[in-house]
């Protein structure tokens, strides 16, 4: 048996269970968003969080038989519209060639998948590629359920250059590619052009926090003391504020930690960015913190939010105005962080799928295969030929508002530790963000408890690390 071909030990597969279950607790607490549809350039149900987590369904699989001299790979993928998608991607690469066929299964949203993946491994009936959220591989990878990729790549020559940098870096580890990009994206700040043409305002979006501070007061709409249109829409821990707010946090010059888990939370700028948010709901009273703030910017309640790019076709499809979007604002600095899921293959899956699984990813992120993903879905083309391509050439004149995420792409910089690396960081990050804006709690208060939390959840993640070394 090869080291690729390893078995995960109980001890091992033991551990990944206890490092799991508070994650797990912590997003199951909160209520999934329903994926984009199926449609270049539109949708009819709402993406919130950092990867447009996949709606719950019951487990789909297709079972056309395998013939004789064709490699089947049992493959987790999105479920819903997007897992629609995805079945059409598969069903394009299984009829181009007989060598290798892709059979898609669903198990659930992104939570569900890692609770049933968790127990498929230690049941030995794993399958033999998944699907995996930025928040969620990562705990498979120290659990070394994930298997390392290079010779593959370098044997399906998979060209790692053409890959946008910052989303290939994210899945390297000891030197390692683990996970793929694939459904990837990034924060987009969305504006109701028709709100900022009656507010006298330019139909563009903000170029600092400053500037939109100034034009915020222009957007609000009140009846008496009740806002009727707010300037701004924040989203909740639900929604992903802590994907949200670490864009804003970077823009002021602070963070959630380094890459080491040092964290960052009560130095004074990532202070200041909390300030800044709490004050735009309970100070200056132009922003909102509603529970769905896609829908209540698609409904005309707020002039502007910001959003994963992966919702961009559902709201194309589904507002009664024209949408604009724009790169984030600045303030110190201009930031977007990456988010979104890739795709790994198991350290249970047998040699000749997984190389047979490699050849998939190959076309599924390339460019006929990675370019018709992106145009139906909303997710950014993760390959710098694609975007580039003649196909996104004629689609970017269909649908311009894309153009802003992928010009953004260049720019984007890898998520901080402690959301992602952490067990339920997210979460942590976002309940505290929650205290702030809703509960109107003290800033540099809560920012400390989150600080005290995040350090005690980093120590096993910390001496697994040092532990693989």
């Amino acid at each position: 048996m090869s080291k690729t071909q390893k078995v995960i030990s109980r001890r091992n597969m033991l551990k990944s269970v206890g490092l799991m279950a508070g994650s797990v607790a912590l997003a199951a607490c909160a209520p999934m968003a329903a994926p984009p549809a199926a449609a270049p350039a539109a949708s009819s149900t709402q993406t919130t969080d950092s990867a447009a987590a996949p709606a719950t369904t019951e487990a789909q699989t297709t079972s056309a038989p395998v013939a004789a001299g064709t490699t089947e790979v049992v493959h987790w993928g999105f479920s819903g519209a997007l897992g629609e998608t995805e079945q059409k991607l598969a069903d394009m690469y299984n009829g181009s060639q007989g060598d290798v066929k892709v059979t898609l299964q669903v198990q659930g949203n992104y939570e569900e998948t890692a609770q049933k993946l968790q127990a498929a491994l230690a049941a030995k009936t794993a399958p033999d590629m998944v699907l995996l959220s930025d928040v969620w591989w990562f705990l498979f990878f120290r659990a070394q359920a994930l298997m390392p990729l290079n010779d593959l790549i370098q044997s399906e020559k998979v060209d790692s250059a053409d890959f946008v940098a910052s989303l290939w870096s994210e899945g390297l580890r000891k030197d390692q590619q683990r996970w793929v990009p694939f459904a990837r994206s990034t924060p987009l700040f969305y504006y109701n052009a028709d709100l900022l043409e009656k507010a006298g305002l330019p139909a563009r979006g903000p170029e600092t926090w400053a500037e939109f501070s100034e034009w915020a007061p222009k957007l609000v709409e009140k009846d008496g003391d009740t806002v009727k249109v707010a300037a701004f829409a924040h989203p909740g821990a639900a929604s992903y504020v802590a994907w949200i707010f670490q864009c804003v946090i970077r823009q002021f010059g602070g963070r959630y930690s380094d890459a080491d888990f040092n964290m960052k939370l009560t130095e004074e700028d990532s202070i200041r960015a909390g300030q800044f948010y709490q004050d735009s709901v309970n100070t200056l009273g132009w922003a909102t913190a509603p529970q769905d703030p896609q829908k209540d910017f698609i409904g005309g309640l707020a002039a502007t939010t910001i959003l994963s790019t992966g919702g961009l076709t559902g709201i194309l499809k589904d507002a009664p105005f024209k949408v604009g979007t724009a790169f984030l604002p600045k303030e110190k600095n201009f930031n977007v962080c990456t988010g979104g899921a890739g795709l790994s293959i198991l350290t249970t899956t047998p040699a000749d799928k997984a190389a047979a699984a490699m050849k998939y990813i190959n076309f599924a992120t390339g460019n006929e295969g990675g370019a018709f993903w992106s145009q139906n879905t909303g997710y950014m083309p993760v390959r710098k030929s694609t975007a580039t391509s003649d196909s996104y050439a004629e689609f970017f004149k269909k649908v311009p508002q894309a153009k802003t995420a992928v010009d953004q792409l260049s720019q984007t910089e890898p998520q901080d530790a402690a959301r992602v690396f952490i067990p339920g960081g997210d979460q942590i990050i976002g309940k505290g963000l929650e205290r702030i804006i809703i509960g109107k709690e003290d800033v540099k208060t809560v920012f400390q408890e989150v600080t005290d939390t995040l350090n005690k959840e980093a120590e096993p993640v910390k001496k697994d690390i040092a532990a693989m070394a």
